[in-house]
């Protein structure tokens, strides 16, 4: 009997009568910042919050999120610290997953060298 009133009361209840869904921000759970070196030999990683945390790990939070900032979360867009590098090829991976002000971050690059890479994202990757 009891599931002849839930049946009932199903189908009673007319369609798209459900409350309207309130899309929550995603919680804020940081971006996972990755330095790999060659086929993974060694892997570093640390999460940055922008605002930083106290209990951050990033050296450099503060910076790293306002190079972020300035190029408005856009990682190909960071202006970096232009110096020269040797020619020396010894790449390394980075990659950057998780959220920032609430929109998904997923990206990821190769670069030449450790070198290339500190002068293309700044104080970003410097961990």
């Amino acid at each position: 009997m009891r599931v002849r009133a839930v049946l009932a009361t199903a189908v009673l209840l007319p369609l798209g009568a459900a409350a309207p869904a309130v899309a929550a921000p995603p919680p804020d759970r940081g971006i996972l910042l990755t330095v790999s070196g060659s086929e993974n030999t060694w892997i570093r990683g640390v999460v940055l919050h922008c605002p930083p945390r106290p209990d951050d790990r990033h050296p450099d939070a503060a910076g790293a999120c306002a190079a972020l900032d300035e190029a408005d979360g856009d990682f190909d867009a960071l202006a970096g610290d232009p110096h020269p590098c040797t020619y020396a090829y010894a790449p390394v991976t980075v990659t950057a997953e998780g959220a920032r002000q609430g929109d998904a971050v997923t990206w990821r690059h190769t670069f030449p060298s450790a070198c290339v890479l500190d002068a293309a994202t700044g104080p970003v990757f410097r961990f």
